[in-house]
């Protein structure tokens, strides 16, 4: 069986109970190594499950699945997924391909935290959010803005927009694979402030209003640790502050925005004056 384990937002001790037995267990343990990454490293995790893992990253996962597969239907294979697994779609994919083997090969997920979820350490409600959109990091000849569109569409409705943001891990260097060798990239995880300049960029070039200067937003960060940090502000502000390491988040207040919403909010603001003002002008009361 493919056992496909949640290991939460944060570190080794995370995963559940079950989730540990299954991986203690195994035949094989991969760690999927490239939708996000735990605030802990690979020796961490195979310390504390007395495992060796094996890393996945994107070419394995999506060209070399059969290599992940060998004998999960005669044999217990792990499969580690930081957050929830069926938060990408790509964990989707790696069940699809069991159920279409032959014989199919039996599956079976066990859920944990994911930012889907854990973003409701900000005070915003889970019922108030819309479409979840992606904020890929701009190049000077791409600049997708498709994000746009969808914020858009839940500013229309009041709904507030999680973003996030993103990493590259393990990417190839495409002036050296031009040349003909394989070198890859350093990591890279966007922040809280290069999303939001991003934004504004783009809302610079649309000028409808859906993410300017003066919107609210929440940046976060390690959600689910003991150094986890939450500021909010105008996506202005965001676009100056520092929230340390990866990985982060944020969030666009729709503008049907609570007032219990607001008076959790406020207190991460970056200045609670300039975030009460920008509120009741243009958020309160629009219930």
């Amino acid at each position: 069986m493919l056992y496909i384990i949640g290991l939460g937002l944060a570190d080794e001790k995370d995963i559940s109970v079950k989730g540990l037995e299954i991986a203690r267990r195994a035949e094989r343990v991969y760690l999927e190594a490239y939708t996000a990454i735990l605030l802990v490293d690979k020796e961490h995790l195979e310390s504390y499950y007395g495992r060796s893992i094996i890393l996945a990253d994107r070419e394995m996962v999506e060209s070399s699945s059969d290599e992940i597969l060998a004998d999960a239907d005669t044999k217990d294979i792990a499969f580690l997924v930081v957050g929830d697994p069926f938060s990408a779609t790509t964990h989707t994919d790696l069940a699809l391909r069991c159920r279409q083997n032959d014989p199919p090969i039996p599956t079976r997920t066990l859920p944990n935290a994911s930012i889907l979820t854990a973003v409701g350490a900000t005070g915003l409600s889970l019922y108030n959010f819309g479409q979840t959109v992606s904020m890929v990091f701009f190049t000077d000849s791409w600049k997708p803005a498709s994000f746009y569109d969808r914020i858009a569409e839940n500013a229309s409705l009041g709904l507030h927009t999680l973003v996030l943001l993103d990493i590259k891990v393990k990417e190839p260097d495409l002036q050296a694979m031009a040349r003909g060798r394989i070198v890859y990239e350093a990591p890279r995880f966007m922040t809280v402030a290069q999303c939001a300049s991003q934004m504004l960029e783009v809302e610079d070039e649309r000028k409808q209003g859906v993410c300017g200067k003066e919107a609210l937003a929440v940046g976060v960060a390690r959600l689910g640790s003991e150094g986890e940090k939450i500021v909010a502000g105008t996506v202005e502000e965001l676009a100056e502050v520092d929230l340390g390491k990866p990985l982060h988040s944020l969030v666009l207040c729709g503008r049907k925005m609570h007032e219990m919403e607001w008076e959790f909010v406020r207190e991460f603001a970056v200045d609670r004056g300039r975030f009460d003002g920008v509120w009741k002008r243009e958020y309160g009361g629009r219930m």
